[in-house]
């Protein structure tokens, strides 16, 4: 992949994040820092949020860079999100041969923008979210 085919992408799924539609108001974008796959790396990916009531299900995707490697990986979170504050849920990530189940907590630090948090079995992370 070239790198900055992977950059354009991200730049566009946070311009089309930030842009009001009609139908997408659960779209996001992530960026986090992390130890996934044994390495450290970022992580840039997009979800789209669905929710009933203060509980969400996000799946997403996204690419995991490292080292100048470059690699996809797919998520899904269930979250609750608790009146005018924090965010907790369960999720798992799926990258090549392994799959990691994960707690996810997130703050809000603007309406649209927080500050989040990924921890499991040899995956961690912490990065922001806009949009959801």
């Amino acid at each position: 992949m070239n790198f900055a085919k992977i950059l354009t992408g991200a730049a566009a799924l946070t311009i089309a994040a930030l842009t009001p539609a009609a139908h997408a108001d659960g779209l996001g974008a992530e960026v986090n820092y992390g130890r996934a796959d044994g390495h450290w790396g970022a992580e840039i990916g997009a979800g789209y949020a669905m929710g009933i009531g203060g509980f969400t299900l996000t799946p997403g995707a996204g690419v995991y860079l490292r080292n100048g490697d470059e690699r996809l990986y797919g998520r899904v979170e269930a979250a609750y999100t608790l009146p005018a504050s924090a965010t907790i849920g369960i999720g798992a990530r799926f990258s090549s041969a392994h799959t990691r189940p994960y707690a996810t907590l997130a703050m809000p630090l603007l309406p649209k923008l927080r500050v989040k948090g990924n921890v499991g079995p040899k995956y961690y992370a912490v990065g922001l979210t806009l949009g959801y």
